[in-house]
């Protein structure tokens, strides 16, 4: 019987979601089934309509309306859109009860405890229904020691500039 482990991708860099996505995809061709939620994430990013391709192997959700960056709305509209990300958290609880999936990745679910949307209590709530074979992937920003505690594996991805060869 598998064992699940849950993943943290983390860090300032540019990959983390593009790294979930390869495992995604290695998951599908493997037979396994993927489930995908995205949140902070403006509207129309093109992983999701490369994704949507995938299915049913790998099933990708957004939950937010709205077309512009999270932290670019008036208060009134973060507060709609609050309501729109506890849906999408309390579906990725549905899928994790279920079992639904083999792989479920959260992207961008540390921005939630960035934006006071949810605490880290609240994120380990949700893993706490986890089928014990379902693998979880966590991307976002930035993680505390309270959130690097829930995962079997943390992964940090830097941004590091190089002089370039030609200059050297």
């Amino acid at each position: 019987m598998k064992q699940g482990y849950v993943h943290i991708y983390s860090g300032d860099g540019h990959g983390k979601s593009p790294a979930a996505l390869g495992k995604a995809v290695m998951s599908a061709a493997a037979g396994e089934k993927v489930v995908i939620i995205q949140f902070l994430k403006e509207k129309g990013v093109s992983e999701s309509e490369f994704i949507s391709r995938l299915e049913p192997e790998v099933k990708i959700f957004r939950f937010e309306k709205s077309e512009v960056n999270f932290d670019e709305l008036s208060e009134e509209k973060k507060t709609e859109e609050i309501i729109n990300i506890k849906n999408g958290l309390n579906f990725a609880k549905k899928v994790l009860t279920t079992g639904e999936c083999d792989l479920l990745i959260l992207d961008e679910v540390l921005g939630l405890i960035d934006n006071n949307i949810i605490s880290a209590e609240d994120l380990k709530n949700l893993l706490s229904v986890r089928d014990e074979q379902t693998d979880v992937i966590m991307t976002g920003i930035s993680m505390s020691d309270e959130v690097c505690v829930l995962a079997d594996e943390v992964s940090k991805i830097e941004t590091m500039k190089f002089k370039r060869w030609e200059n050297i």
